[in-house]
């Protein structure tokens, strides 16, 4: 156990989120995603559990992950198929884990197959132990400031 961190944060997640630099991309994965086999072509390249559901694991990794200021997609959220402005209530609880770090702004819609190549090109995949449909979500990295 660590002070300040969140127990669910587990040794290899942490050292990916360390690892990651400015304006790389995390995938937040609920459990029918393809995690595993989507994970091997990411730049970690191996998949990342947190069996957990998805609104705590977003919230842990937001109590260390600083989010992107720079650019509009800072976050995304894959679309219900056929309903591209339905939010289900698993993404609402990710955009709330968001607004709760002082980020204002609505996650970015992605079309469900754009999500899987966005995935692809990410950082790393973690897979939570969600359940409910569309609980895949991206987070891109920003930066943490120098002491004043």
């Amino acid at each position: 156990m660590l002070k300040g961190i969140d127990p669910i944060l587990n040794a290899d997640v942490l050292y990916a989120l360390r690892a990651m630099g400015h304006g790389d991309m995390l995938i937040l994965s609920d459990t029918n995603f393809p995690s595993d086999a989507i994970a091997r072509d990411t730049v970690h390249g191996e998949l990342l559990r947190i069996d957990r559901p998805m609104a705590d694991v977003a919230r842990a990794v937001l109590s260390v992950l600083p989010l992107d200021t720079f650019v509009d997609d800072f976050a995304g959220r894959m679309e219900v198929v056929g309903e591209p402005d339905t939010v289900p209530d698993v993404q609402g609880e990710v955009q709330a884990a968001i607004a709760a770090t002082g980020e204002d702004r609505a996650m970015v819609p992605i079309e469900r197959f754009a999500f899987y190549d966005l995935a692809r090109d990410a950082y790393a995949v973690i897979q939570t132990g969600e359940r409910r449909f569309y609980g895949c979500v991206m987070l891109r990295k920003g930066v943490v400031g120098p002491d004043e």
